[in-house]
């Protein structure tokens, strides 16, 4: 694994901290989506940053 890329079975043991709903996750933003949120976790180095004032807000 590089440390641009993510281990998408980490999704699996991760949930939304806010919510606790699934994330789904995008690579081409390299984020972790929480629909139910409406937040985006982003993905720095390969490690996802679950925190909810490092989220970026979805319209």
């Amino acid at each position: 694994m590089t440390e641009d890329t993510f281990d998408r079975h980490m999704l699996e043991a991760l949930v939304c901290p806010q919510t606790r709903a699934q994330l789904t996750y995008d690579a081409q933003t390299q984020e972790l989506v929480s629909k139910a949120a409406h937040l985006a976790y982003p993905i720095r180095n390969g490690i996802p940053i679950m925190l909810v004032d490092e989220a970026r807000k979805l319209d």
